[in-house]
């Protein structure tokens, strides 16, 4: 994380965690959960990280190692991505656009630095440079009823449609739906931006972006959850982030044997429970006692009470988990696609 953005970000009343780079609330962490279901909220997104994609070679590079089709990846566009291991299961998630002939990548910050080490092996002889972003450029998150016009309110354009961008000489803005958007930008400029934008949008913690992803059906891959699961486990087909119409890329087959062989036993849930939910945790079932029954991918504190999360599930028995062990706290699920 940039040290310049933070300091700016605390002596806007940000409470970080202890020993990490996330923003926790500002000040009024109950009020913030509150604002995120009925008004507009304002996020820096210091869980995610940024790495750029340049070179003549950059989209057949990417194109062979990503479970998407960036070779049909417009100027304008968005798509969601996955890299995969050999066997198929998700080391990383992306979201990804295009500035210009350059492809950017945002990932979870505690994967980058393993990501782009990992990815710099497979470049070999292709002409594509892979660069951390994290430190030059900040991601802000805005959210709710009034984000467009908090956007215009910044100077900041507002992308025609979801899952599109648009630019200006100060930022770009990523449409995630009609009411969630994030900016990038200079972190020189994210201070003066950040401060536009708060005449609208109330400044939030990262709990209330993860809340907002889980009610989105968002699952990003984080360390926690790192190769855990085979794209479809996450229904990540579902939101666009894999083509069975392109060449190969690491796990293809499996990825497609699994997509047309039907044998996709577990897929995506919104979970609801009263103890803590944390990125990682098993969840079991007494009707299953050989094995865990499923994972949480992300949680955060609900504006209901309690906590909500994104797991993935053994759809069949989805009916009886419970947190941690068959004996723990029982766990509310329902198919985030039915």
């Amino acid at each position: 994380m940039n040290p310049n953005w933070r300091s700016f970000l605390e002596s806007a009343e940000a409470v970080f965690d202890s020993g990490a780079n996330e923003v926790a609330h500002f000040g009024d962490a109950a009020g913030e959960l509150l604002a995120a279901s009925e008004r507009t909220v304002l996020v820096p997104l210091t869980h995610l990280a940024l790495i750029e994609a340049t070179g003549e070679d950059a989209k057949s590079f990417l194109h062979s190692q990503l479970t998407s089709d960036i070779n049909h990846l417009g100027a304008d566009q968005v798509q969601h991505s996955a890299w995969c291991t050999a066997k198929g299961r998700m080391q990383a998630s992306f979201l990804i656009w295009r500035t210009g002939d350059a492809y950017q990548l945002a990932l979870a910050a505690d994967l980058e630095a393993a990501s782009l080490k990992r990815l710099q092996m497979f470049v070999l002889r292709a002409k594509v440079k892979l660069a951390a972003l994290t430190d030059s450029l900040v991601l802000i998150g805005v959210a709710g009823p009034q984000a467009v016009a908090a956007l215009a309110d910044a100077g900041l354009p507002c992308p025609a449609a979801p899952m599109t961008t648009a630019a200006n000489d100060t930022a770009r803005v990523i449409a995630l739906d009609a009411q969630r958007y994030v900016v990038a930008l200079p972190q020189a400029s994210a201070p003066v931006v950040w401060q536009k934008l708060s005449a609208k949008a109330q400044p939030a913690g990262l709990p209330i972006w993860r809340w907002l992803d889980i009610q989105a059906g968002f699952p990003l891959v984080t360390a926690a959850t790192k190769e855990e699961f085979v794209p479809q486990m996450a229904d990540f087909e579902k939101l666009g982030g894999v083509s069975f119409h392109k060449g190969c890329y690491p796990g293809q087959e499996i990825v497609a044997r699994t997509q047309y062989l039907g044998k996709v036993k577990r897929h995506l849930f919104r979970v609801k429970g009263e103890q803590v939910l944390v990125a990682g945790t098993d969840l079991h079932s007494p009707d299953n006692p050989d094995t865990a029954s499923g994972m949480i991918v992300s949680g955060a504190p609900s504006p209901a009470g309690g906590y909500e999360a994104l797991a993935v599930v053994q759809s069949n028995f989805a009916d009886n988990l419970h947190l941690g062990s068959r004996e723990g706290p029982k766990i509310e699920a329902v198919a985030v696609n039915p």
